[in-house]
Order: structure tokens, then sequence, then C-alpha cells
């Protein structure tokens, strides 16, 4: 391979960075603006519910789009572009019906973005496709220095500093795709019949699969949308709350680099038992104590598991059960069935329980969903080689 035939890895690694450098802000800070703008816990469910929620239509949508054009580096170009635009669209609003509709507008370009740029990534790497995770782990990186500098910032300036730092990091994922070559991807002929995909979601074990994947991100539910204003509550200043949130990603990122070795040793169903039983534990425990600042940092280690153990073997499982040309759907149905409609669902419910029941039945909740989702695994997954 010659000097100018080497993969983009900057221009890359870019998009990664400032992708999640978003997130680093979108995940930790805006449920906190959302309380700035005086909307009470059922509304903040229903709107972090809508963002999560746009994960359901819009990659298939842009993934047809880019799939029977073969442009999909240029999907991406545009879709950041709308993005960044869409977002703009939210500085003053204050309205409920306002924000929802803006919301679901800029969260409907921005979810789509990612998996096609994913598999840009891949065609780009080709054969040095090992070297995917070292270009994905500035993505980690961009969301561990925003979420570390953002809170101090919040803390000095107040919350509605939350708006143009989000502005300037959409446009700058704009400007990292527009700096993206083309991928040279070919446009994708449909060879594989629905029955097939059917065929294989009604096997008992894919299934129960995608049953506890949607019983871990609704677990989550209450921790994407509530976790900050949980600890402000309890008096944790913005800085701790962003170190808090860091921590976790940190934890993941570490898990991931040891998952090879991992899956090999102990087997990717224990694996995800094991997953699954620390979600257990990590809920009770975010629960109940809240205002120990040392159990609260050993919960937010317990990410590694709950969300970068569970999330490699679950894409282990996805790539095993869906083979060949099906591969790209099965992780879209996972995606979809996961991130998208348990995310949505644990928001919703985690707002309306919130205000009822109140923060420590809420967690429990998100703790019984899990315990449900051991029981299933155990009985209804089998393990992969």
């Amino acid at each position: 391979m010659t000097e100018l035939q080497k993969p983009p890895y900057g221009r890359l690694s870019s998009f990664y960075f400032f992708y999640f450098a978003t997130l680093g802000i979108l995940v930790p800070y805006w449920s906190l603006y959302l309380k700035f703008l005086e909307f009470d816990a059922r509304e903040i469910g229903e709107l972090l519910a809508i963002l999560v929620g746009t994960k359901l239509i819009a990659p298939y949508i842009w993934g047809w789009i880019a799939d029977h054009t073969g442009k999909r580096i240029q999907i991406v170009k545009i879709g950041s572009f709308l993005a960044a635009i869409s977002f703009l669209l939210v500085y003053g609003v204050t309205s409920y019906w306002g924000m929802a509709i803006v919301m679901m507008l800029y969260s409907f370009f921005w979810n789509a973005i990612l998996p096609q740029f994913e598999a840009g990534t891949m065609n780009h790497l080709g054969k040095d496709h090992h070297r995917y995770s070292v270009i994905r782990s500035w993505g980690s990186i961009g969301f561990i220095m925003t979420v570390m500098l953002v809170g101090p910032m919040i803390d000095k300036n107040g919350t509605q500093i939350i708006l143009p730092i989000l502005s300037v990091a959409f446009v700058m994922i704009w400007l990292s795709a527009m700096i993206t070559p083309p991928d040279g991807g070919q446009t994708h002929i449909e060879d594989e019949s629905v029955d097939k995909i059917i065929k294989i979601i009604k096997r008992p074990e894919v299934m129960a699969l995608f049953a506890v994947c949607f019983l871990m991100q609704f677990s989550h539910g209450s921790y994407y949308a509530f976790f900050s204003i949980y600890l402000e509550s309890h008096g944790y200043s913005k800085t701790a709350i962003g170190q808090y949130w860091a921590l976790g990603v940190i934890a993941e990122v570490i898990v991931f680099l040891a998952m090879a070795k991992l899956i090999m040793r102990f087997g990717a169903k224990r694996l995800l038992v094991i997953s699954l039983i620390i979600a257990v534990i990590r809920w009770v425990l975010t629960a109940w104590f809240v205002d120990n600042a040392i159990i609260m940092f050993v919960s937010q280690t317990m990410h590694a598991a709950t969300f970068g153990l569970y999330h490699a073997v679950a894409i282990y499982f996805i790539h095993h059960y869906f083979t060949g040309k099906l591969q790209g759907r099965g992780q879209a149905l996972y995606s979809s069935l996961s991130f998208g409609a348990g995310g949505a669902a644990g928001s919703l419910v985690s707002g309306y329980s919130w205000e009822t029941l109140g923060s420590t039945m809420t967690y429990m909740i998100a703790s019984g969903s899990t315990l449900i989702g051991v029981f299933v695994a155990i009985m209804a997954i089998r393990n992969v080689k």
C-alpha cells in the first residue's frame, strides 16, 4: 500500500472525536438544561425518549439511501450539516412542544450519521480493519475531555452555556465530515430475502438475546435521563458530575481493550450474564447510596460491565447469528431494539416513575429489569464460539 493509498486515519479519528464529544455534552448535561427551562421529570423523560427514539427509524432511512446510492460519506456530510442547522433552532425555545419538535428534528439527522460513518470507516480501512479500535478510541477521548471540561464551565457560567458549546460541537462534526474523502463503497443489491432474516429472528436464542438487550438498555434509561439531575439534587457540583461520567467511560474503554481475551477465556454467554448481574448490583447501589461518594465511585466503574462488557458481547452474538450480507441488518436490528426501543422506553418510564415513585424506586425498577434479563439469558441464550 503506497502513502497515497493509506486510510485517512487522522480525518476518520477527528469525526469520532467530535461526534462523541457532542455525546459527552448531551448525555450528562442536556437533562440539566431541560431542568433549567423548568420542565418537570415527566416532560424531561418524554423529551429524552424522543432523542433516543429517533434511532428506531433514522438509521434505516439513511442507510437505505446510502446503500442504494453508494455515496455513504456524502450522506454523512449532508446529515451532519442538517443536524447542525437543526440544532440552532433550539435557541429561544422554551415550550414543551417546541422543544419536542426541535429535538426530533436534529436527532433524526444526528442519530443517522454514525452508522454510515462506521461503514465508511471499515471501507476505508480495508485489510487494516484491525486498526478500527484505535480510531474509535478517539471517540472515547472526545467524550471524556468534554464531559470533564464542560462541568466546570457550567459551574462558572451557568447552565445556559450548554447551548453555544453544543452548537460549536455540531459544527465541528460537520467540518470533520467535510474533510473525509469518499470511501469507495458500492451500491447495495438486495439479494437476501426478508424471509431469511425473519427465520433468524424467530430462533428462540435470538429472540432471547434481543429481549436481554432491550432490558439492559431499558435499565439505562433512568441513568442517561436523570443521573446528572440525581447527583445535582444531592449536592454534587457540575464538575463532580462530569468526573463521574468520565469515570464510567474510562472504565468502559479499559474493558474494550481486553475483550478479545475475556471472550476466549470465559465465553460470550457467561460474560453476558455477568454484565447483567453487575447491572442489578449497580442500580441498587445507585438507588440507595447516592450520598456516599466512594460507593458512587464504585458503581460508576461498573459501567465497564454494564455497557462495555455487555455491548462487546452483544455485538459478538449478533455477528454470529447474522452472517454474510445479513450482518448489517443484524446490527441495525440490535441498535434499534436496544438503544432505540429499550433506551426510549427506559427514559419514558423513568420520567413517570421519577415523579410518582421517586428516584430510589426508579433505579430499583432499573435493577429489576436487568434481574429479569439474567434469568432470560441463563435459560434461553446458548453460548457461541
